[in-house]
């Protein structure tokens, strides 16, 4: 159909108003089959599209600042909510970096893991305004470690955050307690809060914009994501991009972050995540897993990365007992009866983490190692015919 009488009569109230000093807002239905006509692109100042999209069955609506003479805008695509008492409200595209910060703050202070040992083989701790990695299978203790850090943190004088998206926050205070932390208490003191979140509504840029609120009016300097994983279930392929908004903005504030993540597979390590590529994001990595001796599950755990840091890169056991993660003395442990395996300490072993443990001598590998003779077996007993 010709336009071109419609575009003149657009042209003439456009004119007018202008002369008027009137602020003008025109609405238009769009049929999506169709593009925008060229006469919109042209006479109006500024043109916001909205949308809605069903994503996994819910309905999700969507802002675009397509236009906007003579001022800089946030572009992209924003999510856009009708609220109770509110009418819209845009939640900003949180992928959308901020334009008034050149430089990033960086720290020399070191935080406590909250577990000691572990702060012993990062070469003292965590630096100040980090983002740490913790990945491993349900059960290996991600929680637990992210509320001694939590806990040591509070009782440093920080402000702390925990972001629940796996657990209700009730059923999180009760297992703490049964470990002896009193995550109540610290809530109560204003030392810690908890934001839950249910997977199955979870919008990344309202999600975003709850975490940011509640750390900036909070002053929160120390948070758990608890656990990353349920990004990937909210929006796949905007994850990767979500998670390095999120660092980049606690970096800015010279916060610092755990990212927990549930590592795909229950033995072993082979790689850190199987759709999330994001240990790049992060400055540490600490990576919890079961290890199969015999017949008998056992808990390791290993640092590759801490950035600025002259680590210690071995495989440590550890338990989970009251005070949260600790880590086991590289000693021989007692069998229970006589007839057991012995449970050898790992430092027996390699290629633990590769789900492969194989048993080796450290005094013929320094005899190797140093050319010299190897050292004797030990005598087999000799039974007794009488």
């Amino acid at each position: 159909m010709h336009d071109l009488p419609f575009r003149e009569d657009v042209h003439v109230l456009i004119e007018g108003l202008n002369r008027l000093g009137v602020t003008t807002m025109v609405t238009a239905e769009r049929d999506e089959s169709l593009a925008t006509p060229a006469h919109e692109r042209f006479v109006f100042d500024t043109i916001i599209e909205l949308r809605r999209e069903e994503h996994k069955r819910r309905v999700e609506r969507r802002l675009t600042v397509a236009k906007s003479r003579g001022q800089d805008f946030i572009g992209g695509s924003h999510t856009m909510r009708i609220e109770a008492h509110q009418g819209v409200h845009v939640y900003r595209r949180a992928q959308s970096r901020p334009k008034l910060l050149d430089d990033q703050p960086t720290s020399n202070q070191r935080i406590s893991t909250g577990a000691p040992a572990i702060d012993v083989l990062m070469d003292g701790g965590l630096y100040e305004g980090s983002v740490t990695m913790v990945s491993g299978i349900s059960g290996t203790g991600k929680t637990v470690l992210s509320v001694q850090f939590l806990t040591a943190a509070a009782q440093a004088g920080r402000k702390t955050l925990l972001v629940t998206l796996d657990e209700h926050p009730r059923q999180l205070i009760r297992n703490a307690a049964s470990l002896g932390f009193d995550l109540q208490g610290m809530i109560d003191r204003g030392e810690l809060f908890l934001l839950y979140e249910s997977p199955l509504e979870l919008e990344l840029d309202v999600h975003f914009d709850y975490v940011t609120s509640l750390v900036e009016r909070e002053g929160i300097d120390c948070i758990v994501f608890d656990s990353v994983a349920v990004y990937e279930l909210a929006s796949r392929h905007e994850v990767a991009d979500f998670l390095y908004a999120v660092a980049t903005y606690f970096k800015n504030r010279l916060a610092t972050v755990f990212f927990n993540y549930e590592s795909p597979e229950l033995l072993g390590v082979s790689q850190i995540s199987e759709e999330l590529k994001g240990s790049h994001l992060v400055d540490n990595i600490i990576l919890l897993s079961y290890v199969e001796i015999s017949t008998v599950l056992r808990r390791a755990i290993a640092i590759p990365k801490v950035r600025g840091s002259r680590i210690q890169q071995v495989t440590r056991e550890y338990i989970i007992a009251t005070g949260g993660v600790a880590l086991l003395e590289d000693d021989a442990s007692d069998a229970h009866n006589a007839n057991a395996v012995p449970q050898l300490p790992f430092s027996a072993y390699s290629s633990l983490l590769s789900r492969s443990p194989t048993r080796h001598s450290p005094a013929i590998e320094v005899a190797v190692a140093q050319g010299e003779a190897l050292p004797s077996s030990v005598a087999q007993a000799v039974e007794d015919p009488t």
